[in-house]
């Protein structure tokens, strides 16, 4: 069993040496080589993104007043029409009262002149009284009608500014941070809270002007339902739809906002959050290399390809931006047909001429060599 073990360790030590840092000493200078090919690859692209309710409604009192009453909690659910908060309101009520007040003065002064222009009329039927009494008793009744509308009026702006005292909620949703206290002085430049309607959110991602290009041409409709990753790192169980795109590009950034829409039946998102939306896409006819056969220079990404002369060529290639962490999409510098080295290339110069085995032959050398090594060697081996 301890046998087994050493030679597993053993083996391990070999294959991390003939990764993409070294290779084990065969002899006769060969290198696994393989063939490029094409195939399809389920790709994605990520995009940051911020979270949104779909109606936020910023609530802020119409008159100044000092908080009274706080009816709510941060994070709980109201409805439309909701008290949420009260303003101290004395000054107000007495202002209602003193308008009804008015209101009943003229409105006993409409009756008054009601009566008097009855009895001008019937005075004026029996030649009791000319014209212009009749007509002076009449105006006094209008002017006592509309003296009444006008403390009518006066009364009804009152209630209004009481009733601002009650400030209520316009819609449906979950209530915000609360930043003011019971008792604070208030009015309308502050904000009391934010009620969002969070049944269903909207996530705000930018893509560049030339992706933004081809979603136009391809039309929105066209993108699959996209994912979203939470800020820790989980994935939104619920997919979304991308369903609108702005038609301004932003000249600080060069890109243009998109906007998806995801249902949230469990109240999981929340309005302000961050994360990042995944768009899937398929790459066919792709060209796939590992990571592990690629060297990087100033951000430049080579791979040794392999001549008819069997001597490599050390090769700039371009790959796409968006990769699973094991393998390169190859997007330009490849070609279906190219044969490049897949380990060892820290051990190889361009124009080197090398002996090309296959990546089976590779590993089955390894093999070889790992049972072939005394204890000597195997000691050295683990030391390294």
């Amino acid at each position: 069993m301890k046998k087994l073990m050493m030679f597993a360790a053993v083996a391990v030590t070999l294959v991390s040496c003939g990764g993409g840092g070294g290779r084990p000493t065969f002899g006769d200078n060969e290198y696994p080589v393989t063939t490029v090919g094409t195939s399809s690859a389920d790709m994605q692209s990520t995009y940051p993104a911020m979270i949104k309710g779909v109606q936020d409604v910023e609530i802020r009192p119409k008159v100044q007043g000092f908080l009274t009453q706080i009816n709510v909690r941060e994070g709980q659910s109201v409805g439309a029409g909701q008290i949420l908060f009260v303003l101290d309101n004395e000054t107000y009520q007495a202002q209602v009262r003193q308008a009804q007040a008015a209101v009943n003065t003229a409105q006993q002064q409409v009756n008054t002149a009601q009566l008097t222009y009855e009895n001008s009329k019937m005075l004026h039927e029996n030649k009791v009284i000319g014209d212009y009494e009749l007509q002076t008793s009449q105006n006094t009744y209008e002017s006592a009608k509309a003296q009444l509308a006008q403390a009518q009026a006066a009364l009804a702006s009152a209630r209004e500014q009481l009733s601002f005292c009650y400030v209520k909620s316009p819609a449906s949703g979950v209530v915000g941070t609360l930043p003011f206290k019971k008792g604070a002085l208030v009015s309308a430049s502050n904000t009391l809270t934010t009620v969002s309607n969070i049944s269903s959110m909207e996530v705000y991602f930018s893509v560049t002007e030339k992706d933004a290009m081809a979603l136009s041409a391809a039309g929105l409709e066209s993108l699959p339902p996209v994912k979203l990753q939470l800020a820790d790192g989980s994935i939104y169980a619920h997919e979304g739809k991308v369903v609108k795109m702005s038609g301004v590009i932003d000249q600080a950034t060069g890109t243009v906002q998109l906007i998806a829409t995801f249902t949230n039946p469990e109240k999981l998102l929340k309005s302000g959050g961050a994360g990042t939306i995944i768009i899937p896409r398929v790459a066919s006819s792709a060209i796939i290399i590992p990571q592990s056969c690629v060297s990087e220079v100033q951000n430049k990404k080579f791979v040794y390809t392999l001549g008819k002369d069997n001597k490599v060529k050390y090769t700039e290639i371009k790959v796409d931006p968006q990769d699973d962490g094991n393998s390169f999409i190859v997007t330009d510098g490849l070609k279906a047909g190219d044969k490049y080295v897949t380990n060892g290339i820290t051990k190889l110069n361009d124009g080197m001429e090398i002996v090309p085995i296959t990546p089976e032959r590779y590993q089955q050398k390894i093999d070889e060599q790992a049972k072939a090594m005394s204890a000597g060697d195997i000691v050295g081996a683990m030391k390294k």
